[in-house]
């Protein structure tokens, strides 16, 4: 084990942080690159962009979630963390080369459908960052104490990946996206692949050997519903009802996509299909018994397990109501600029996006450090949060109707950063303090699907609403609707940690300062 490690010194969170950023630079490269090279590059459309973007959540559905739950019970290469950040890190910087050059690769595998060809390069990074972005937030939380050094680690995380963050779209609006991609590659590689062998992790996870052994999750068989309608009750063994509920799921999904250009229709079988998704991840908690407290080994479970389920499911529906707004945004900005600012003249529409999430993300990851957590010391994570989305919201609504010069557009972004900077931090700093701790890679795994989920409705469902859009004004009509709703659902999430026991902050200027 390094010094540095023992006695937990600014230059070990730092290191410590260097992984989960890596993963956090792929993710940036994507978002600011990935629609504008299908765009520009490929000439795809609304709805092929929307559906090459689906590839995300489905990655990160079964990628962090199983990944956590396997990464809790292993112990491979002297880690239980570390394979699976080595080899996601090496597929994604490989993937990241492959961004810009999706047509040689059709051609030379001889497949002439290039939208075919692009879901398959953006699954695979899109796996690569989720087997890997899981473990390096674990491997934080296994390798720090409880209490106000584990809070550190995660803000040393958040700060810098944060500013790594703000290098991809400053490197993209000045250099060019295809300097970003290939220098990213190289980051992300070296980021990956050197810290983790200079980390020494636990053998023992704290409590794992009290944790549930050969017998079914119920929170997993939950999870896997929230993907496949059903699948929870095949892992169930409860067949009849799995097939019935795949059925109808697809049925309905079937229909909306047929009715495409009928809104209104397309909204009511959708609906019918996220009812199915409903029902399915409420049953399959029965089917596995997750409520017969009559069951002893059912009961020993509930009855050692601390985590707040009632808090943990309200933080995951605020949450998510708050990622189909961001999402939206980071996913269909390009139709927006083309439909708004292009015929006034301003046509470098990958400069436009990159300046606007450097302005973002700037504030994104100054706020948290510098003003939302002293705030939230005083009033509370909650309050400061909500607070955070109502100004997010009125940032989109003012893009809708105020932008008519790119100056005006990275002011209002710069307010939405207020939000974007506490998306990224306060809401993982409320979950963790409910959850059970022995199991935090499966947990980290369940709280991105309050991400992943709504990452999917945005490609596969706001894709076609959008795109029945007359003016792409309403882009952000809609983005600063989900944060409106976001913001009221926050209301109801409570805290378990009293204002006054805040965090420590770290101070950046001490970097090389020993404990």
């Amino acid at each position: 084990m390094l010094d540095i490690q023992k006695r937990l010194t600014n230059t070990f969170y730092a290191l410590l942080a260097l992984p989960s950023t890596a993963m956090g630079f792929a993710l940036a490269i994507q978002i600011a690159a990935l629609s504008w090279i299908l765009r520009t590059e490929f000439n795809l459309e609304i709805y092929e962009i929307g559906i090459v973007w689906a590839t995300g959540p489905l990655a990160g559905i079964f990628g962090q979630v199983i990944i956590g739950v396997i990464s809790d019970n292993v112990w491979v290469w002297n880690g239980r963390r570390r394979p699976f950040i080595l080899i996601g890190g090496t597929l994604a910087a490989l993937m990241l080369l492959s961004l810009p050059n999706i047509d040689i690769i059709s051609q030379s595998v001889g497949f002439g459908n290039i939208f075919f060809v692009a879901i398959l390069v953006s699954l695979t990074l899109d796996v690569s960052i989720n087997v890997s972005f899981n473990p390096t937030r674990s491997l934080i939380a296994d390798v720090t104490p409880e209490g106000r050094e584990r809070t550190k680690g995660f803000t040393w995380m958040q700060t810098i990946s944060g500013f790594f963050g703000v290098l991809v779209y400053i490197v993209g609006a000045t250099l060019g996206n295809f300097i970003l991609i290939y220098g990213g590659a190289v980051v992300v590689l070296l980021f990956s692949v050197v810290p983790p062998f200079l980390i020494e992790e636990p053998r023992y996870l704290e409590g794992q050997e009290h944790g549930p052994k050969g017998r079914r999750d119920p929170l997993l068989a939950a999870t896997i519903s929230m993907l496949i309608p059903g699948s929870g009750h095949l892992y169930a063994k409860s067949y009849g009802r799995a097939i019935l509920l795949f059925v109808v799921s697809v049925l309905a999904y079937t229909t909306a996509i047929m009715l495409h250009g009928n809104i209104y229709g397309m909204i009511a079988f959708y609906l019918i299909a996220a009812a199915t998704h409903i029902f399915s991840i409420v049953d399959a908690f029965r089917q596995v018994g997750f409520l017969n407290r009559q069951d002893p080994e059912i009961k020993k479970l509930l009855d050692d397990d601390d985590t707040e389920w009632d808090q943990l499911f309200k933080l995951f529906l605020a949450h998510g109501f708050s990622w189909l707004g961001v999402q939206s945004m980071f996913v269909y900005i390009i139709f927006y600029l083309e439909d708004q600012l292009v015929p006034l003249g301003f046509e470098n529409t990958g400069q436009m996006i990159n300046i606007s999430f450097a302005v973002l993300n700037t504030i994104g990851f100054l706020l948290p450090v510098l003003v939302l957590e002293p705030l939230a010391a005083r009033i509370g994570r909650t309050r400061v949060h909500l607070i955070a989305m109502a100004i997010m919201s009125l940032s989109y609504f003012g893009m809708s109707f105020l932008v008519t010069h790119p100056l005006i557009l990275y002011v209002l972004m710069g307010f939405a950063g207020i939000g974007w900077g506490a998306i990224v931090s306060l809401p993982f700093a409320i979950m963790s303090e409910n959850v059970n701790k022995s199991r935090m890679g499966f947990f980290m795994g369940v709280f991105n699907l309050s991400v992943v989920i709504p990452h999917l409705i945005v490609s596969l469902v706001f894709g076609f609403v959008i795109e029945s859009f007359p003016t792409q004004n309403l882009l952000f009509i809609l983005c600063g609707s989900m944060l409106a709703l976001s913001t009221v659902f926050w209301f109801f999430v409570k805290e378990k940690q009293k204002p006054d026991m805040d965090i420590e902050i770290p101070i950046l200027s001490k970097m090389d300062t020993d404990k």
